[in-house]
């Protein structure tokens, strides 16, 4: 097998005879049920504009680390530091934002964030060197970053809580005056619709050319499932109005910061090699390694990119609570490794799509909202979660046909 020849992930999937993603469509059953079934048990609540705003503002962040765990179990890793990183992460752009750099410089939160970012690309470089090239267990070495970076984050400003942040930075947050607002809502679903078809034909032509069945008819009937879903979804933010004011909000900020971060992602996963190499080496590293794959190199990369992804959750995190404290992000590496599972990553490496993990993470937020609004303690909220991250093993060792 050549690099050339590698299957798209996105073809990895079983599918039924329409050619549909099996997982993904059970993944979207589930979370329809989840919904309908809190909406009655709530008295209506759990499907208002409201609750669906703040479910789109609170599943972004663990979205966003899903999407760089989905990567990193794919090639047979773990991390279990992201939520630490964060943490870090984000106590260190409050220190430099609120008491190292001049409060009212305009360069002030952009510098920060891309300090941030930096230092989180630093952090994963940090694990994927003693993974990738010592050799060390991505297990141990992101267990020992959790207790590094989590103590760090409370080194940075010997535990205390810093605030508040530059008003512009905390609209990464969806607050009051961090959403699009109605007018330009639309306008991104149009250019999104645009872009997501174009994209629909080049896989279907790529298909094609290597040889894989692809039928014109599968790729219309997705293409109209998203555009009622994409609608429906900027019709009811655009419906929970600003207090005290007919003004809709439109799509929050943390949800567009999702939103590059997923496409990005996808594009990388479904039209570089870079992407190609991760599935490669998830699926044998040492066919990949005989076949001329930088292994090393692109596990190096994978942690780079979870890294970053960190940083970015830090941002959103921070802006939202405007504060940083050195408590941010705890146990949030449990909820990112639970989403990326649900959504479909195998444990086992070589399988796994970024679209999966977006909708794991709303599973898992669906599931802490629903509870929440029904009364439920934070331990059956715990209960719940762990019996629904059993099933979705439990669902991929048979859609994946393993003994």
């Amino acid at each position: 097998m050549t690099t050339e020849t590698l299957e798209p992930p996105s073809l990895a999937e079983p599918t039924n005879k329409r050619g549909f993603n099996v997982r993904t469509l059970s993944l979207v059953g589930l979370l329809v049920v989840i919904a309908v079934t809190f909406h009655f048990l709530s008295g209506g609540l759990f499907l208002s504009a409201r609750n669906l705003y703040n479910l789109v503002v609170q599943t972004s962040v663990v979205a966003i680390l899903a999407c760089g765990m989905t990567l990193v179990i794919v090639t047979r890793n773990i991390d279990l530091s992201v939520g630490s990183v964060l943490g870090c992460v984000g106590m260190v752009i409050a220190l430099l934002q609120i008491e190292i750099f001049p409060q009212d410089a305009a360069w002030n939160w952009p510098l920060t964030v891309a300090i941030g970012i930096g230092l989180g690309a630093l952090i994963g470089a940090w694990h994927g060197v003693w993974i990738a090239y010592f050799g060390v267990p991505s297990f141990v070495v992101t267990l020992g970053g959790l207790l590094i970076f989590r103590g760090a984050a409370f080194e940075v400003a010997q535990g205390k809580t810093l605030a508040p942040f530059d008003p512009v930075y905390r609209l990464f947050g969806g607050g009051i005056d961090g959403a699009l607002g109605v007018g330009p809502s639309w306008a991104l679903f149009a250019i999104i619709m645009v872009l997501y078809g174009l994209g629909e034909v080049l896989v279907h032509r790529r298909q094609m050319r290597l040889g894989f069945d692809s039928t014109v008819r599968t790729k219309l009937l997705r293409f109209l499932a998203v555009f009622v879903v994409a609608a429906a979804f900027v019709a009811t933010m655009n419906s929970y109005m600003k207090p005290r004011s007919d003004i809709g909000r439109g799509i929050p900020v943390p949800a567009l910061v999702l939103l590059s971060v997923v496409l990005f992602m996808e594009f990388v996963t479904r039209f570089t090699t870079f992407g190609r190499y991760i599935f490669a080496i998830g699926g044998n590293i040492e066919a990949a390694r005989l076949n001329g794959i930088p292994t090393r190199r692109t596990v190096l990369k994978v942690f780079i990119a979870m890294g970053v992804l960190c940083a970015i959750a830090a941002v959103v995190t921070t802006a939202r609570l405007n504060a940083g404290t050195s408590s941010t992000g705890e146990l949030l590496e449990l909820s990112a490794i639970a989403a990326a599972v649900i959504g479909g990553a195998s444990l086992s490496g070589g399988r796994g799509t970024i679209a999966g993990a977006v909708v794991g993470a709303l599973i898992i937020q669906s599931l802490e909202s629903g509870m929440v609004l029904i009364g439920a303690s934070s331990s059956q909220r715990m209960v719940a979660i762990g019996l629904v991250l059993m099933v979705a093993v439990l669902a991929d060792k048979y859609l994946s046909g393993e003994e």
